[in-house]
């Protein structure tokens, strides 16, 4: 039996732990510089606010004090959400963190174990110990956990936020029941392409052949279609090192000469290096990215990335920055203001296993550099140390107009209690 706990509207949440005063009122939260809507409480919702909305286009509603409004406070939320999955992991010992608010747990073996019980424990501890409210959904699959998760959090007057498909009279019941653009794994793309076909719900897609599945949704889709069926297929993922590392920022305002966009490219490479020295990888291709604000249409609008393949794998900021403003070079052109840049590095190699070039290897000195920059900018902040191209006068910030304090990292902002 698996298990699925989901915290509720996660971000919101995390603000109103602190300031209970925005419970039941509509809570919304920013994307980074405070560019489109990433985070809504069911209140905000209800008022029509949509997921990945401009903030420009709800600037009235916001500015109004209807909607409570704050910038996304990664640190904080990052910071509850290792507080909820320790709390977690202390229920079972297989634990797979899917993402910053979801964990599945694999309950093999607790058949002798009130499972609801368990789940009603685990709601009123990270309640009790965090003050996150989370749904929890039992299945004896990952997929149909899922479903059972969103019947708890959908229902939760009656479930008291716990639910268990234990039964085939209820997995077809729970199926019927949620649209097919709902069922996790089903993108876009498919779930336009079955409603099409009149298949609406999930019952209505675990009744479609094996065969019409694996050919047009590739064996992903078949093996969420048997995890459905109730055949456990989708098993707990380990924690694995990332795959590839971004590093992408949205500018407060157009950009439109080299040295600028050139010193926060600079800036992603450097981010992107540290990422890859902390899971001890080196990548052996990156990309980089530029384009001008799509909602200007005003403005003339220009879009380029290029990836360029490393002669050597790396992680040295050093040799990350000097491909990054190389890749940059070939896809700049004047006359644009852009809005947006980033930098994703890929193909990853163990930091200890490399593969030697007869001629052109990576500068081994960089390594013991590399260490004592992480150390000491881990010890005394980040951007304490940085490379001359990335301009040591020059504090670049996000905008983050309605930034929240960050209560449990940070002594300085850390919450006062008048008595």
């Amino acid at each position: 039996m698996f298990a699925l706990i989901d915290c509720n509207n996660f971000y919101a949440s995390c603000e109103r732990v602190f300031n209970p005063s925005l419970n039941g009122k509509p809570v919304v939260v920013l994307s980074n510089n405070d560019g489109c809507v990433i985070a809504r409480s069911n209140e905000a919702k209800e008022l029509g606010v949509p997921m990945g909305a401009p903030a420009f286009k709800f600037k009235d509603l916001m500015e109004s004090g209807e909607v409570h409004v704050f910038s996304s406070n990664f640190a904080l939320y990052g910071d509850m959400s290792n507080r909820v999955m320790t709390i977690l992991g202390a229920f079972c010992p297989n634990m797979e963190i899917y993402s910053i608010d979801e964990a599945f747990l694999d309950f093999s073996g607790f058949e002798l174990h009130d499972l609801e019980a368990i789940g009603r424990e685990m709601r009123k501890r990270v309640l009790q110990w965090t003050g996150i409210p989370v749904s929890v959904g039992f299945a004896p699959t990952k997929a149909l956990a899922k479903v059972a998760n969103r019947i708890a959090k959908k229902f939760t007057e009656r479930t008291d936020g716990v639910y268990k498909i234990e039964t085939e009279e209820q997995r077809i019941k729970a199926l019927k029941w949620l649209k097919i653009a709902d069922v996790w794994g089903i993108g876009r793309r498919h779930a336009r392409r079955l409603q099409e076909m009149n298949v609406l719900t999930a019952y209505q897609f675990t009744q479609l052949s094996d065969s019409w599945v694996r050919d047009k949704m590739t064996v992903m889709g078949l093996r969420l279609k048997h995890d459905l069926e109730g055949k456990p297929t989708l098993l707990l993922e380990e924690v694995k090192d990332k795959k590839n590392i971004a590093t992408t920022r949205t500018f407060d305002h157009n950009y439109s000469d080299f040295a600028s966009i050139k010193e926060r490219v600079a800036s992603f490479a450097v981010s992107c290096a540290e990422k890859l020295r902390r899971q001890h990888s080196c990548c052996n291709s990156i990309m980089v990215f530029i384009h001008t604000n799509g909602f200007r249409e005003d403005q003339p609008q220009y879009s380029k990335n290029i990836v360029i393949k490393l002669p050597y794998a790396t992680n040295s900021s050093i040799e990350l920055v000097k491909f990054a403003v190389i890749g940059l070079e070939h896809i700049f052109v004047k006359g644009y203001g852009y809005k947006k840049a980033g930098v994703i590095v890929g193909d990853f190699t163990p930091e200890d296993n490399q593969q030697l070039n007869l001629f052109d290897n990576r500068n081994v000195k960089h390594i013991a550099v590399m260490k004592a920059i992480d150390k000491i900018n881990h010890s005394l902040g980040q951007q304490k140390v940085r490379l001359a191209v990335q301009d040591t006068g020059r504090v670049w910030k996000m905008k983050q107009e309605r930034l929240s304090p960050r209560y449990t990292t940070n002594l300085d902002e850390i919450i006062t209690v008048k008595t």
